[in-house]
């Protein structure tokens, strides 16, 4: 009796996956009445004639086959209620197919070619999980009706609306749409959440206006113009920029034309910058890539320098951006057709290195594909095609001279030109609620009047008293919402998943940049040279030691937290600033007995990591094991005394002096990366 049991269990659910069928197999088609599971994925079939026979079947899986039409013999399936029919290359789907498929519960659409979805889809009443990412769709509209839906997924099409009925619906518990150029509501409002986008509609009036923020970046090597560019930018006139005047860190600055409203971030372009960047960058930017004319070598190597370096990280950072080259100090090019000739070696090596970047993937892509069994590599598969979607824009070739107004006009037009294109910025335009901008024009007031200090750490608590007292119609919850939209464009930076500065916001992100300039220098050793004996006592600390960070600092790229201590303080208490309460200081900086804000936001991001100088190797430590929680035989290990900057690190000596060399040999991981290995992923 419990082997017929057995048959019986066998005959229920048929499993066919990665036979490389090319048609229904015979025997399915009869004896697959009694099937209530088949499993047909991972295989080639292009049609499933004949699956209607199956009468009792409630679980089907068509994934990962070659699909390039919806089988609408689907239809006989009344008792249907879970269709996987997802990595196929769908394209269109016909109505009258899901008005059949009455007890259907779960679909999975994901990573066809669909554009539109039928208008009767809404008719599948019982529906609680939809997956429709890496699609081509443009509106979900049909969806409104879905009473039952619990799970959406939109992620990764061509969405730039949301349906506002959609999310009225109360039975909705989870939603994801990244990847789209969205406007209503905005990629930022999306991206904290399903009652983040019921909120924003909540607020949304009939008649809400449309505005046009672009974060504009400004990235190049040490003393390509970026400053020049972005200051004459924003005066509209040649500005001189001296070399001791040069970018430290990060400046922002907010610049309006004709409409459109940019933030101008101007990176500072010495490499012990760069390790912040990451930071700060977001994606869907305008980057503005400077490139000094007078000093480039039409060779590999300066190309890889001033150009190759920043577009090879781009790429692999906020692959989704657009640049735009320019060609600064043409003044001082003095060779006839110098310029033109240097143009166009930079636009032909950029048109090779984005090529060869798109072949190394559909290469590798290929190479997965022609695998004995390439079903066992489809996720490596679907990741490399995701990453074929994502193109870097750049657009073509700015020369300037940054000292003539005809020539910083012409810029000005072109960058005009380039955002208010829509092709080139399809989700430039976000339609926002009214009272988004009226709290953010609030928090200036606040900073203005000085409600809140002029540094702009504020916490939580005490803003959102003071919004409230300004918008009766406002709770906690929709002012928080607004306050972490303002942080996802830049305007306010509010830190929430970082416990330890959950409860603050710095609405003054230049303040915030000022900080991290204090420790993230290129100078870093004169600053500490300059740290004064009543400084050091400040800290119980003397010369000598003083002395010993600077050499640890040099040699083993870890800086004491009392420096650190002492030059974030010195930094708060400067006139510009002229922080004197004593709370506020001890809370960004730190103490003896735990550490302050700014390190907790430096190690958050993997700029630093905490370090313990002088502790020797402990042969008694326990044994470290894979995916088993490692505990320490010594607590010490947990008492950090210092921070270590890896990006630092710019020689082997202690390597050397401790074990008389350096060999390759003496440690070999190989890992390989496709395409290429972002700057400073080693270091982190």
């Amino acid at each position: 009796m419990p082997l017929l049991n057995g048959n019986q269990n066998a005959r229920k659910e048929e499993d066919f996956a990665g036979k490389k069928l090319k048609a229904l197999p015979y025997e399915l088609l009869q004896r697959g009445g009694d099937a209530v599971k088949v499993d047909l994925q991972k295989n080639r079939l292009k049609q499933i004639n004949g699956i209607s026979q199956l009468k009792n079947l409630t679980e089907l899986n068509l994934s990962r086959n070659e699909l390039s039409d919806f089988p609408v013999d689907i239809t006989g399936l009344y008792q249907l209620e879970k269709l996987y029919i997802n990595q196929n290359n769908i394209k269109t789907i016909p109505e009258n197919v899901f008005p059949s498929l009455e007890k259907l519960r779960f679909l999975k659409l994901s990573t066809n070619r669909l554009e539109k979805l039928p208008q009767d889809i809404n008719r599948c009443l019982h529906l609680n999980y939809l997956n429709l990412s890496n699609n081509c769709l443009r509106n979900l509209d049909s969806l409104v009706g879905l009473s039952h839906l619990k799970e959406l997924y939109v992620e990764r099409n061509q969405l730039a609306e949301l349906p506002e009925l959609l999310f009225l619906n109360n039975s909705l518990t989870l939603f994801k749409a990244n990847g789209n150029p969205l406007r209503k509501p905005p990629q930022e409002v999306c991206a904290g959440g399903l009652r983040d986008i019921q909120s924003y509609f909540a607020m949304l009036e009939a008649d809400a206006p449309d505005v046009c923020t672009v974060k504009t970046m400004f990235l190049g090597s040490s003393m390509a113009g970026k400053s020049t560019l972005c200051r004459s930018l924003k005066q509209g006139c040649p500005v001189t920029v001296a070399e001791e005047d040069r970018t430290v860190g990060i400046e922002i600055s907010e610049v309006g034309s004709e409409g459109v409203r940019f933030f101008f971030w101007d990176f500072a372009g010495q490499e012990e910058y760069y390790i912040t960047h990451h930071v700060f960058i977001t994606a869907q930017a305008f980057v503005i890539l400077a490139i000094n004319l007078s000093s480039y070598n039409m060779d590999a190597q300066s190309f890889k320098e001033k150009v190759g370096f920043w577009i090879k990280n781009l790429q692999l950072k906020i692959p989704d951006s657009v640049v735009l080259l320019v060609g600064t100090h043409i003044d001082q090019c003095t060779k006839e057709n110098e310029v033109k000739e240097k143009k166009k070696h930079i636009e032909e090596q950029v048109k090779e290195m984005l090529e060869t970047h798109t072949t190394n993937l559909e290469r590798r892509m290929k190479n997965f594909q022609e695998m004995e069994d390439s079903s066992l590599y489809y996720d490596q598969i679907n990741q490399i095609e995701r990453l074929t979607e994502y193109k870097l824009k750049v657009v073509d070739f700015i020369p300037v001279d940054c000292t003539e107004q005809a020539d910083i006009d012409k810029l000005h037009s072109r960058i005009k030109h380039e955002v208010l294109n829509k092709e080139t910025f399809p989700s430039i335009e976000q339609t926002l609620p009214r009272c988004y901008c009226e709290v953010e024009n609030e928090i200036q007031e606040l900073l203005k009047n000085g409600d809140i200090a002029e540094h702009g750490i504020v916490s939580q608590s005490s803003l959102l008293y003071e919004l409230k007292n300004r918008h009766e119609t406002l709770d906690d919850d929709k002012l928080k919402l607004i306050l972490q939209y303002l942080h996802r464009i830049g305007v306010i930076m509010w830190y929430k998943e970082i416990p330890e500065l959950a409860g603050s916001l710095f609405v003054k992100p230049s303040f915030l940049i000022s900080l991290f300039k204090t420790i993230v220098r290129h100078d870093l050793v004169q600053e500490l040279n300059k740290i004064s004996p009543a400084q050091l006592k400040s800290e119980n600390a003397l010369v000598i030691q003083k002395k010993r960070w600077i050499s640890d600092y040099k040699d083993r790229a870890s800086l004491n937290n009392v420096a650190i201590r002492i030059l974030v303080r010195n930094e708060l208490q400067k006139n510009n600033y002229g922080i004197t309460d004593e709370e506020l200081i001890e809370e960004v900086v730190g103490s003896k007995k735990r550490e302050g804000s700014l390190l907790s936001l430096l190690k958050h991001f993997d700029v630093c990591l905490s370090t313990k100088h002088n502790s020797p190797l402990n042969p008694k430590a326990n044994e470290f094991c894979p995916q088993k929680n490692w505990k320490p035989s010594n607590p010490i290990v947990y008492e950090p005394d210092a921070c270590l900057f890896p990006s630092y690190l710019s020689d082997n000596k202690q390597v050397e002096q401790k074990w008389e060399s350096d060999n390759t040999e003496d440690l070999n991981i190989h890992v390989y990366f496709l395409p290429e290995i972002p700057h400073g992923f080693f270091h982190r």
